[in-house]
């Protein structure tokens, strides 16, 4: 449950939406199967679909392998930036992951706040990672 500060992305009002696209790709070349790392680039896109200006403060991941296992991973920003989005404007950026399976997941939220003040969460929902060069 949010605190009072700071809203869940479903409570806002539609004057504070952020869009959160996810593109993933499987690393053969930085990953190790034979070891248990998989190697995935991810490139986000975020988008100010709302209607007042926000900046992203803080990013919290939630990264899950096939059997279960999770990492979390919590940091001011994205990429050493933080991202500031008038209405209408995007941020793209690629980071990476390593899990210990071949498939696994990511989801999590943007600590954000918009220029009148207002806290919220945008909610990244989950997505794919996957090396399908073994599956036929």
């Amino acid at each position: 449950m949010a605190d009072r500060d700071t809203m869940a992305h479903d409570e806002t009002d539609e004057r504070y939406q952020i869009d959160v696209k996810a593109l993933t790709r499987y690393l053969p070349e930085q990953s190790d199967p034979g070891g248990d790392r998989y190697t995935f680039a991810y490139t986000i896109t975020i988008s100010n679909t709302g209607a007042v200006p926000a900046k992203l403060l803080n990013r919290h991941w939630i990264v899950t392998d096939a059997n279960g296992k999770t990492q979390e991973v919590r940091g001011a920003g994205v990429v050493g930036e933080q991202p500031h989005l008038q209405p209408g404007e995007r941020f793209e950026y690629t980071s990476g992951t390593q899990i210990s399976t071949p498939l696994g997941s990511m989801h999590g939220s943007y600590n954000m706040i918009a220029d009148d003040g207002t806290r919220f969460d945008a909610v990244i929902r989950p997505f794919s990672l996957g090396d399908r060069s073994g599956l036929h």
